[in-house]
């Protein structure tokens, strides 16, 4: 059995353990990857305050996130196709954060179905929704979650025209996968993977296949995939969707001030400051680069959560200590899963926990509740040079 002591070493089992093509698919973004790379660099940025001689006993990590008690202010963001990094993948996760203490989202394109998930795990989870034009499809899936419990509903908003992804492209990966010599001879190098994946009957989108009218099998799913995502999506379409659900909203996308002001508008509960994993938009600045910028516009008017580039304790602990209530997770729990299963999950959230723990004690901290700018040393211009 592996020490694990950081993010990085589950990544590296997991790039051994899974096909190529599911690797690039998590570790990519879109164009040139600069802001895929800069979600991950600009956080390298912001120093932390080292505190001494303050009584450190009796310290938490515990929070709230919308309402919800969360063992530490983080939650596992919505990622597609989960379940091809290992079987039965969203279950899995949704297992690792329900055990220990943090909301898990499922992705409308996830391989698992919210029944699959629901039925395997004991807590509400929360339920990723893309907009898409079939619009009975769209009712039938905020109903499905409904019947499923799910506490809330992630409306993600920087999807309406899908980024170009090269190395997704190269390796024909799509909705299904385009198997290509290449890729089954990469495939089948991944022994361990193939077994597991033998042994589940989920290995399409399980949100889709025999519940999107005229999908009732992979080879049908492609064509409906490539015209689902609505270019038309406006603030009164997503109004329009929150009052359908009736429960608890999350907009997830939202880089620009005017934007945070315009969800709140909507009644949206919390937002995610997110560039969706630098897989949109390239160019865009990172999301802990706009952070503030969104924080100054709404304040504690909103719950503002932060997404893209948490490979640490650490940096969980800046983004809080920037001001928002919690960050949500993807690429390094999908590291842990792809490496070990729902154990690397776990063991993914164990280490980002013991990260924020012992760091917060360094900075002076007993709780998260306490932190603040004051742990920070940020730069005179961070975030500030860039201008509209």
């Amino acid at each position: 059995m592996p020490v694990i002591t950081e993010i990085e070493d589950l990544k590296r089992i997991y790039r051994r353990r899974v096909p190529k093509m599911f690797y690039d698919y998590t570790e990519s973004g879109s164009w040139t990857e600069q802001t895929f790379r800069e979600n991950v660099t600009d956080f390298e940025k912001l120093r932390l305050r080292q505190r001494i001689a303050v009584d450190m006993d009796g310290r938490s990590t515990q929070s709230e996130i919308i309402g919800e008690k969360v063992a530490m202010p983080v939650a596992l963001a919505p990622v597609g196709m989960t379940g091809m990094q290992q079987a039965d993948g969203e279950i899995k996760a949704a297992k690792a954060a329900a055990e220990f203490g943090v909301p898990y989202t499922l992705s409308t394109m996830s391989i698992c179905s919210i029944e699959d998930v629901a039925e395997h795990t004991s807590k509400p989870f929360w339920f990723q929704l893309y907009t898409l034009k079939d619009e009975d499809f769209m009712d039938r899936l905020i109903e499905r979650a409904r019947a499923a419990n799910c506490s809330a509903l992630v409306i993600t908003v920087d999807l309406q025209i899908l980024g170009q992804r090269h190395k997704d492209l190269k390796n024909g990966l799509s909705a299904p996968p385009k198997l290509t010599p290449k890729s089954i001879a990469n495939m089948m190098t991944k022994v361990g993977w193939g077994l597991e994946m033998l042994q589940t009957k989920r290995r399409f989108f399980g949100n889709i296949v025999g519940h999107a009218k005229g999908v009732s099998d992979p080879s049908s799913l492609s064509s409906w995939t490539a015209e689902q995502f609505d270019p038309s999506l406006d603030w009164g379409k997503i109004a329009r969707i929150k009052e359908k659900w009736g429960g608890k909203v999350i907009l997830k996308g939202i880089m620009e001030p005017e934007d945070a002001r315009m969800a709140m508008q909507v009644g949206a509960d919390a937002i995610v400051v997110s560039n969706h994993g630098g897989r949109q938009l390239d160019g865009a600045l990172s999301s802990v680069a706009m952070l503030p910028r969104v924080l100054d516009e709404v304040g504690s008017e909103i719950e503002v959560l932060m997404d893209g580039g948490i490979r640490s304790g650490q940096d969980v602990l800046k983004a809080l200590a920037l001001g928002a209530k919690g960050v949500m997770l993807g690429r390094a729990y999908v590291y842990g899963l792809g490496a070990m299963g729902q154990a690397g999950v776990t063991t993914a959230l164990e280490v980002i926990r013991k990260e924020l723990d012992t760091s917060m004690a360094l900075c002076g901290r007993k709780r998260v509740q306490d932190l603040d700018r004051s742990v920070l040393y940020v730069p005179e211009d961070f975030g500030g040079r860039w201008k509209p």
